[in-house]
């Protein structure tokens, strides 16, 4: 099992942007040492023409369900769910 902080590491590695886990019910950030999450499977990104919302649907949410998730720019603020990943990753590749 994994903490919130490995979990988001490895979503940063695999998918390109940074996140913060929520809580689903409150959406307050979770404690980054909080543990028992399971590990992020997938290797490799989503395709770039996806989106944030396709990612968080299709991704994230079908691995941790009760949980919520901010999909981050490169600034820090949270990325609108109409955003093509191809465009937050080259956000990213430019900082």
């Amino acid at each position: 099992m994994a903490t919130i902080q490995q979990v988001e590491a490895k979503i940063e590695r695999v998918e390109g942007f940074r996140v913060n886990l929520l809580h689903a019910r409150d959406g307050r950030n979770v404690r980054s040492d909080r543990e028992g999450l399971p590990s992020y499977p997938y290797r490799n990104a989503l395709k770039g023409n996806a989106t944030v919302k396709d990612w968080k649907d299709g991704r994230f949410l079908r691995e941790y369900s009760g949980w919520d998730v901010e999909v981050l720019l490169p600034n820090g603020n949270p990325a609108h769910g109409g955003t093509k990943l191809h465009t937050l990753r080259s956000e990213y590749d430019s900082g």
